[in-house]
């Protein structure tokens, strides 16, 4: 008797039917635009907030102070709004008062000056930390309190220390026997004390930014150098600096613009003065504008665009540096 061989395996379900619709073939295709025009969508409502900032904070603010540098403002036609154009007028005005050559060069001394020593105490300052002895931590955050103090504070501050017959630097002046100094009313002074106080609160900035480079050196480099027997001077200049370069650039770079801009530290504490000793582009600009009974807008205006030309030259000058770089 022969055994029927039983197949044990699920029997085969029939094949589905290909589904066919009357979707149009191009569906894909426009399915792919939509989503794309939903993304750019959405990121267009994402920049419109800083889109409606930029232009608002910094693209208008920029337009009328080039209007009020082109037209002869005066107070009625400042409210009336019906100056008529003046072209170039403003800036002739500027360029031929003789109080623009002092402004200039003492925006340039106030500027080159602070940043020189800002620079030098910051990177002094890192490499003095970058040692990581105990309480390193510590010290390196009390230097940063002139740089998060608000500064009306720093200034007032400096402008007591300095003061001629209260403060603290003339009183330890007649302490050791010198003669003390009129430093804020003195126009062989007074330039140099607000540089003082403008490098005072500057030197944390550049030591956080400097410092920060200096964990990016490998260590490896320098104990290689000890091992051939160079010096810690040697070890600086032909390891730290060099390395420190890029950084050091877009440090100076940055500080100079904000240097440029630098007014309310000067005008709290000596008003330009005396006698326009440590007047700067941007304090002569506030004194055009707002200083009298009749204020010249268009002047001072100008001289606004002046000193946002110098900073815009710098500015471009550190975005070719930070692409250099990064090429």
């Amino acid at each position: 008797m022969t055994l029927a061989r039983v197949d044990r395996r699920a029997p085969r379900s029939p094949a589905r039917p290909r589904e066919t619709g009357t979707a149009d073939p191009a569906d894909g295709p426009a399915l792919r635009r939509h989503r794309r025009r939903r993304n750019r969508l959405t990121a267009l409502a994402f920049l419109a907030p800083l889109a409606l900032y930029l232009a608002a904070f910094y693209v208008y603010p920029l337009y009328r102070n080039l209007d009020l540098s082109l037209r002869d403002y005066t107070v009625r036609s400042f409210v009336a709004g019906d100056a008529p154009f003046s072209g170039l007028d403003n800036f002739r005005t500027v360029l031929d008062d003789p109080t623009f050559g002092p402004a200039m060069r003492h925006t340039m001394i106030f500027t080159f000056v602070s940043i020189a020593f800002q620079y030098g105490a910051g990177l002094a300052l890192a490499v003095f930390f970058n040692r990581h002895f105990r309480l390193a931590a510590t010290l390196r955050a009390l230097f940063l309190i002139p740089w998060l103090l608000p500064l009306i504070v720093s200034a007032s501050t400096w402008s007591w220390m300095l003061n001629s017959e209260s403060g603290v630097l003339n009183h330890a002046l007649r302490t050791v026997g010198v003669a003390p100094v009129d430093w804020l009313n003195s126009p062989h002074w007074a330039l140099t004390s607000v540089i003082i106080a403008n490098i005072w609160i500057g030197i944390p900035f550049n030591l956080v930014i400097l410092y920060s480079g200096l964990q990016n050196i490998p260590g490896e480099l320098y104990e290689a150098a000890s091992l051939d027997g160079a010096s810690a001077w040697q070890q600086f200049r032909r390891i730290t600096f060099p390395l420190l370069r890029p950084v050091s650039a877009i440090t100076l770079l940055l500080g100079l613009v904000y240097t440029l801009k630098v007014f309310d530290l000067i005008w709290i504490m000596t008003k330009g003065g005396p006698s326009d000793a440590s007047s700067t582009l941007a304090t002569w600009s506030y004194q055009l504008g707002f200083g009298s009974l009749l204020p010249k807008f268009g002047p001072g205006a100008a001289v606004g665009n002046i000193l946002i030309l110098i900073a815009l030259v710098f500015g471009l000058l550190y975005i070719r540096v930070q692409r250099r770089q990064e090429a």
